[in-house]
């Protein structure tokens, strides 16, 4: 107790000095702990009243805001929650600490939930918000896990097919991107927290590559185009009739990745995968899109997705070849109008998927530094996830989770990533 009233005292292992935190004013105090990681302040909290009242502070939430990223979160979605979404306790993975944690949503999102037969399924999630969509009834509902504040959109019309949903957010505002139609006759629809309203629907016209190495393979690419209407069925490996239609994850069925572009005058860029397997990238400012190449022949039978890690595009695949089945990302070089592999899992462990029915979901951390790949077999019914480090392509397994109420071991199918952030307002 001498250390705590004393102002300053030498530390008898280094001789520094020690400064107490409960002798800081507030303003510096709460200054410390926004710097803490998020879960650690929840459990500090409940240290004093002093330190709780730091929660609701506008002060420390500003404190937050100044402080440039933190280790992602991975929102986990299992199998249940995809087709049901009814489970009251749900997982996030910290990258910060390397461990489980769950929360349950408030009481009155739950209520709502119960009282209007909702089925919300989580569709995007940006910094420290998730927005979760409701299918049935086509409403949106923002969300911070962190904190549980949420907000429910002003429903919105529309009897065109939704394809893609993405959003941008900032210390201050979101935007949530709504993507409709079939290409080429594409649309889009924006909410801003700004002004607390959809925009007006606007088209997105069809843009061909400006890049030289594109034009040489325009004429390929209309020839492939004219393939892209039709259905085509052939025979797998197993002996399945399977057709060359893209199926997705309940959850994954909208996804898409979300960018902006460094400078002044950034633009917004959301891109997805059409059910054809290739990337399409609309250009939500200059109100535009166009197709990327294909990464691999249109007959060839794989599991895709689409990475944001740092502001950048990745595309994830896993497919086999030659008795052996490999995991492996890609970048688009727009210079030579190629893909080119930048990171592979290890031979060993993804070699372990060959001849399983297998569907891949990623999401990329929001710092850039790490992606979670979610590896779903049909056969066996099991599922794994990985989580790589993009410096170094390392590849660690997660461990099981299993809630500490009924140690039933969860498997997931998807995940979200976002920043806990507990200034973020819905």
């Amino acid at each position: 107790m001498a250390s705590m009233r004393n102002l300053k005292r030498k530390s008898p292992e280094n001789g520094a000095l020690v400064f107490p935190l409960d002798k800081l004013n507030q303003d510096l105090l709460e200054r410390v702990l926004s710097r803490l990681p998020t879960s650690t302040f929840l459990r500090l909290a409940s240290v004093c009243k002093r330190w709780k009242s730091a929660a609701t502070s506008p002060a420390f939430h500003h404190a937050c805001s100044q402080v440039p990223s933190r280790e992602p979160w991975f929102y986990m979605v299992d199998s249940s929650q995809s087709s049901h979404f009814k489970n009251q306790q749900h997982f996030v993975y910290d990258s910060s600490e390397m461990n489980w944690k769950f929360f349950t949503y408030p009481s009155n999102f739950l209520k709502e939930k119960q009282q209007n037969e909702s089925n919300f399924l989580p569709v995007a999630a940006s910094a420290g918000l998730l927005c979760l969509y409701n299918g049935d009834k086509g409403e949106f509902t923002i969300f911070n896990p962190v904190t549980s504040s949420c907000r429910k959109l002003p429903s919105l019309d529309y009897s065109d097919t939704l394809c893609a949903i993405g959003m941008i957010s900032s210390q201050e505002s979101y935007k949530l991107f709504l993507i409709f139609g079939e290409i080429p006759n594409l649309s889009f629809r924006v909410y801003n927290s700004t002004t607390g309203s959809w925009e007006d629907s606007a088209i997105l016209s069809k843009k061909s590559p400006s890049y030289p190495a594109a034009q040489s393979c325009s004429t390929d690419d209309d020839d492939e185009e004219e393939d892209d209407d039709q259905m085509f069925y052939f025979l797998s490996k197993c002996g399945n009739v399977v057709a060359t239609e893209i199926q997705k994850n309940p959850c994954k069925q909208y996804s898409s990745i979300t960018t902006t572009t460094k400078g002044g005058n950034g633009q917004e860029i959301l891109c997805f995968l059409n059910s054809s397997g290739k990337v399409v990238a609309c250009n939500l400012t200059e109100k535009n899109f166009f197709e990327y190449q294909r990464l691999l022949p249109l007959h060839q039978e794989y599991s895709i997705d689409l990475v944001e890690c740092g502001g950048e595009l990745f595309t994830v695949v896993l497919s086999e070849f030659l008795e052996t089945a490999s995991l492996r990302v890609w970048k688009f070089d727009e210079k030579e109008w190629i893909w080119n592999q930048v990171l592979a899992m290890p031979a060993a462990i993804s070699h372990e998927f060959y001849g399983k029915k297998v569907d891949i979901n990623c999401t990329g951390g929001g710092t850039g530094e790490h992606m979670l790949v979610c590896i779903s077999c049909a056969d066996d019914e099991s599922c794994r996830y990985f989580l790589c480090r993009l410096d170094g392509n390392e590849w660690t397994e997660l461990p099981a989770c299993s809630s500490g109420v009924d140690g039933y071991s969860r498997k997931f199918s998807c995940a979200f990533s976002f920043q806990p952030r507990i200034e973020a307002s819905a």
